[in-house]
């Protein structure tokens, strides 16, 4: 196998998060987007240390199980992988690429352990609670687009009005948006110059309310290549949002947001925020528990796959919680990487009090906000890294529970919690690659997994949750030998010598 040559082979599996292993009489080869069974043709890009890399071309014949897409965009669109595939074909694959990294991690463990398999999303279509979508045109110098980058590409936006994982109100807002704006000029990624960036819609499942930003630059003139003189008139963003009120939408829209957003890098942030109508906040509620979350508040994708997820960790938790029944709860919790404080504010009716650590500032006054909401006084949030926090809390946690981000925890961080040595640790990860290499130091550092479970939170798309109990391992000590002189009395002075083994528990 060269590089430049154009290969056939079979796909004989996909490796997280979207490692396509194609067969050849060459040998085998890395490609991406493709499903297992397929019959594909490929060209070798890459091929170093005998790994090669390839990219795809076309698929000669589909894999025995797949089906016709019900999404017009997939293919063209690079956010699913999976869509051509029955829901439960999706789940295996992803079950086995958990099992597969998880079994690597813990090939040195001697105790038992169980996996679980993996959990489905109570819903498949329309799960998503939030969306960013981007301005661009879907090719060079083509018309507006809005939408998703294309796949293999960073400059393409195809505009996703028939998209499967949002429910109707997100395509009605993105097609009006599309239309309104068309002609306009959007953010060049490489000149640094344009108007339209980004349209973030977040939509609460249980409740139904609805937040709508616009991202823009603060360019507005022809010359910083902003708004022609032609279409000025579209600048007008209280005429944008008088007609996006009076959309036909099932859910109901809280608060509309203009965000100026001047940074040269492609990220949805806020320079400065200008409330058009409402508020820039909405409710949903998990787990009985309500939730105030704003425009850039981290909160699961998915409500009802976090239901899920949660009470998963709860469930792992259930030592603990066990322990507490019937008793006041005297346990010290830390959450760590604790986002809006979802997963400390289900702790805190069991425990004596949670600490939750999170580096987004916002975040953690959202969960401030909804620990008071919800009535939970024994939360306690803290803004800051992980890693220099956990140097200023004098207090020492009987648990911890780790929700760190794709690219797990940071090694330093790591050492730290395990130096704690508490004796139950639930790890949530979305990066099953991640997580499979943070559990081999908690391994080499005294801990076992217990138990472990996947759970389906994108469905479609190449990503998935998994959920991991860990003990520590109770220590053996060492067997020490004393040696005992024994005087047993005056007439017989005979000395004895004895043995004793001292057990370190």
């Amino acid at each position: 196998m060269k590089k430049g040559e154009v290969l056939t082979g079979i796909v004989d599996r996909v490796d997280f998060p979207n490692k396509g292993v194609v067969i050849t009489q060459e040998g085998s080869c890395i490609v991406k987007n493709v499903l297992p069974g397929q019959k594909i043709t490929f060209a070798v890009q890459k091929k170093r240390n005998g790994r090669a890399e390839g990219r795809l071309l076309t698929v000669e014949e589909n894999a025995p199980t797949q089906i016709e897409s019900p999404c017009p965009h997939f293919g063209s669109c690079g956010g699913c992988i999976y869509l051509s595939l029955p829901y439960d074909e999706q789940l295996k694959i992803k079950e086995t690429q958990v099992r597969k990294l998880l079994e690597g991690a813990l090939s040195g463990q001697s105790e038992e352990w169980i996996f679980e398999g993996i959990k489905e999303s109570p819903a498949q279509t329309g799960y998503r609670n939030k969306m960013e979508f981007s301005f661009g045109d879907e090719y060079k110098d083509g018309p507006l687009s809005l939408g998703m980058h294309k796949r293999g590409g960073f400059y393409d936006i195809v505009t996703v009005k028939d998209c499967q994982i949002v429910d109707e109100d997100y395509r009605k807002i993105l097609a009006f948006t599309r239309d309104y704006f068309d002609g306009c000029s959007f953010y060049h990624r490489l000149r640094h110059t344009g108007y339209l960036r980004h349209l973030l819609v977040r939509k609460a499942y249980r409740t139904g309310e609805i937040l709508i930003a616009l991202v823009t630059t603060s360019h507005m003139d022809g010359e910083k290549g902003g708004v022609d003189a032609e279409n000025k008139e579209k600048f007008d963003l209280e005429r944008w949002k008088k007609q996006i009120l009076n959309l036909d939408l099932k859910g109901k829209i809280t608060g509309v947001l203009h965000v100026v957003n001047d940074s040269v890098a492609d990220v949805v942030q806020s320079d400065r925020t200008d409330v058009l109508y409402g508020q820039d906040f909405f409710y949903e509620e998990l787990l009985g528990l309500k939730f105030k979350i704003s425009t850039f508040s981290f909160f699961q994708t998915n409500s009802l796959g976090a239901e899920v997820l949660y009470e998963t960790a709860r469930e792992y938790i259930g030592d603990l919680t066990a322990s507490c029944e019937g008793q006041k709860p005297d346990k010290l919790v830390f959450d760590l990487y604790s986002g809006t404080g979802t997963i400390a504010q289900l702790m805190a009716p069991v425990a004596k009090k949670v600490i939750g650590v999170e580096i987004v500032e916002e975040a953690v006054e959202a969960a401030k906000r909804n620990a008071e909401l919800n009535g939970l006084h024994n939360c306690e949030f803290i803004a800051g890294d992980v890693l220099k926090v956990l140097n200023e809390i004098e207090e020492k946690p009987d648990m911890i529970v780790l929700d760190p981000p794709r690219d797990g925890v940071h090694p330093k961080a790591l050492k730290k919690i395990i130096a704690y040595g508490v004796n139950q640790l639930v790890y949530i990860s979305c990066k099953p690659t991640s997580l499979a290499r943070d559990l081999e130091v908690f391994l080499e550092n005294g801990y076992v997994v217990k138990k472990a479970v996947a759970v389906d939170q994108f469905p479609w798309t190449a990503n998935v949750e998994t959920c991991v109990l860990l003990s520590r391992k109770k220590s053996r000590g060492k067997s020490t030998k004393i040696e005992i002189e024994i005087d047993l009395s005056e007439a017989d002075r005979r000395e004895y010598i004895g043995t004793a083994t001292y057990q370190e528990i």
